[in-house]
């Protein structure tokens, strides 16, 4: 349960968390942060790197969707991930760091995270399992509806835009939800 307290609470209580805002997770600097502050929210979760052939296009075009769908219905969520070559080598906070800094990002980097293996991150771990696909490389893409389930992926190879318009398409579908709603 990779030191998780309450995910092995959950479980051992016969409560496994059964959406991905149910899970807690460090953020870069080592704390711990509920997912369910995501919770009625869109949310593009990607396993990152610093240093793969698709840092610059993927950090790029996150950035402008994260800067276009605002965080009132939307959140990009960055786990850098350094399974993957030496692709993300340095300390949580330095990566952070480096892609603020480097490309400018506002959004969200947390911990860097195991996304394969007995090591996995609980919460990435519930993304794959709810795909039945686990990332052959840097930069896949898993798109989360408000209620925490994973209603689509996308390698890294495929286009932004195809990721753009799911994302939009969501997030329209929460703003009339909500006026619904009212």
């Amino acid at each position: 349960f990779n030191n998780d307290y309450r995910s092995f609470t959950l479980f051992i209580s016969g409560l496994a968390p059964q959406d991905f805002y149910s899970f807690e997770v460090k953020d870069a600097k080592g704390r711990s942060v509920s997912l369910e502050r995501y919770r009625g929210k869109a949310s593009l979760v990607v396993n990152v790197a610093s240093h793969s052939e698709h840092t610059e296009k993927n950090y790029r075009s996150l950035q402008e969707l994260h800067r276009e769908l605002g965080t009132s219905h939307f959140n990009v969520l960055a786990f850098p991930c350094g399974q993957f070559g030496d692709t993300e080598m340095g300390a949580s906070r330095d990566i952070e760091a480096y892609a603020k800094n480097t490309y400018g990002v506002t959004f969200t980097i947390f911990n860097k995270i195991k996304i394969m293996g007995s090591e996995a991150e609980p919460a990435f771990k519930f993304i794959t399992d709810s795909v039945k696909k686990v990332p052959k490389w840097n930069f896949w893409k898993f798109l989360v509806n408000p209620e925490g389930q994973v209603v689509r992926f996308w390698k890294a190879e495929e286009p932004a835009e195809s990721v753009r318009k799911e994302a939009i398409t969501m997030v329209r579908q929460i703003i009339l939800k909500k006026r619904t709603e009212l």
